[in-house]
C-alpha cells in the first residue's frame, strides 16, 4: 500500500509511520519539515505547506492519505479536493470533541457541535470552537470523498511522545511518590487510547479497505486502576471546584456538567472493526519510561500547590 501522511513526525503521525513501515507499506510524508525533521530518513518527504502550498503533490497517486493535522475546514477542504482524484481513501483524524452534548454518553450518530461563524479560524479562549471546527473539517472531507472517507474520532490519546502531557501527568506523578491528590471516586472511568493501538488499527482498516466513521478510545479504565499502588487522597469534584482547581491542574478530569460523560463514549463499532487495547499498565509503564519522573511537564499541578491542598484536607 502506498500511503501519504500529512504531518507524520509528531505523536500519532509518528506512530502511524512506524506501524506502516513495520507492515511493509510505502510511506510518503508531506509537511513543512519543521517538526522532528531527523525522523524516518528512509522515507520519501515532500516539503510543502497545506495552506496554499499543495502544488508539490500534483501528478502523484497514493492508495490512501492520512490527515493527522487538520483543524480548519478551509485548509482541510483544499487538501481533500486537491487529492480527490489521486488518492483512494482519505483518513481524517478528528476528535471526540465534535459532539454537541458530552453531558451524556455519545455514539457516532449523536448531534455534532456547530458555530455561528463557520469561517472563523481560531479555537477560542476556552477552545469552544475546537470541536465544531473539527466537525466542519469532517464535512469537508466527506463532501470531497463521500463513501471513500474514513473519519476517526479519538478520545484522549496516550503513550510515548505525547506533547500534551495530559495522560503523562499521572504515571509521572505516581512515580514521584508521596500522597497523590486525585478526583474520586476511584471507580470513575477514564477513557483513553494508546497511540500505538490507534495507529495500528488505522493501518489495518486501510489494509482491509474499510471506510466510515468511528469513535476511537478504550472502553474505560477506573481511575483507581490507573493510580494502582499510589497513596491516593480521593477528593470530590465539588471540593476541587471549591479550591479553585482547574482541568489543567488534574488532566483528563472535568467537573463541568457539560462534560459529565466525557469518558463514556460508545466505541462498540470500532471494537467490532478490530480495535483492540493493550493493558493500561503497559501504556503507563512505557509513557513513564519515555518521559522520566524528573520531567518538567507541560500540564498538571505543581508540587507546592498539591502539598497545600493535601494539608488543607488534613486540617
Amino acid at each position: 500500500m502506498r500511503l501519504l501522511i500529512i504531518g507524520g513526525t509528531r505523536f500519532l503521525g509518528r506512530a502511524l509511520v512506524e506501524d506502516a513501515l513495520a507492515r511493509g507499506h510505502e510511506v510518503t510524508l508531506f509537511n513543512r519539515g519543521k517538526t522532528n525533521p531527523e525522523l524516518f530518513p528512509e522515507v520519501e518527504r515532500i516539503t510543502g505547506d497545506r495552506d496554499g502550498g499543495l502544488e508539490a503533490l500534483e501528478g502523484r497517486t497514493w492508495d490512501a492519505v492520512v490527515d493527522t493535522c487538520g483543524y480548519f475546514p478551509r485548509i482541510v477542504r483544499a487538501s481533500a479536493e486537491a487529492l480527490r482524484d489521486s488518492v483512494g481513501t482519505y483518513v481524517f483524524i478528528s476528535t471526540i470533541s465534535v459532539y454537541a452534548d458530552l453531558s451524556k454518553p455519545v455514539d457516532e450518530s449523536s448531534p455534532l457541535g456547530t458555530m455561528e461563524d463557520e469561517t472563523l479560524e481560531e479555537f477560542g479562549d476556552e477552545f469552544q470552537y475546537y470541536g465544531p471546527l473539527k466537525a466542519l473539517c469532517e464535512q469537508a472531507v466527506q463532501d470531497a470523498y463521500g463513501e471513500r472517507a474514513l473519519i476517526i474520532r479519538p478520545g484522549f490519546i496516550a503513550g510515548p511522545h505525547d506533547p500534551t502531557d495530559r495522560f503523562t501527568y499521572w504515571p509521572v506523578r505516581v512515580a514521584r511518590g508521596g500522597r497523590v491528590l486525585a478526583p474520586g471516586p476511584p471507580e470513575r472511568p477514564l477513557q483513553f487510547i494508546d497511540v500505538r493501538d490507534l495507529a495500528g488499527w488505522i493501518i489495518r482498516l486501510l489494509e482491509d479497505g474499510r471506510t466510515g466513521l468511528f469513535n476511537a478510545t478504550n472502553e474505560g479504565v477506573p481511575m483507581g486502576e490507573v493510580l494502582a499502588g499510589a497513596d491516593v487522597e480521593w477528593v470530590s469534584d465539588a471540593w476541587l471546584v471549591e479550591q479553585g482547581v482547574a482541568e489543567e491542574h488534574l488532566p483528563l478530569w472535568s467537573a463541568e456538567p457539560a462534560f459529565a460523560a466525557l469518558h463514556e463514549a460508545d466505541v462498540s463499532p470500532a471494537v467490532a472493526a478490530g480495535l483492540t487495547f493493550r493493558p493500561h499498565e503497559e501504556t503507563l509503564r512505557d509513557t513513564l519510561a519515555w518521559r522520566g519522573e524528573d520531567a518538567e511537564l507541560a500540564t498538571g499541578m505543581s508540587a507546592d500547590r498539591e502539598a497545600e491542598l493535601l494539608e488543607k484536607r488534613q486540617s
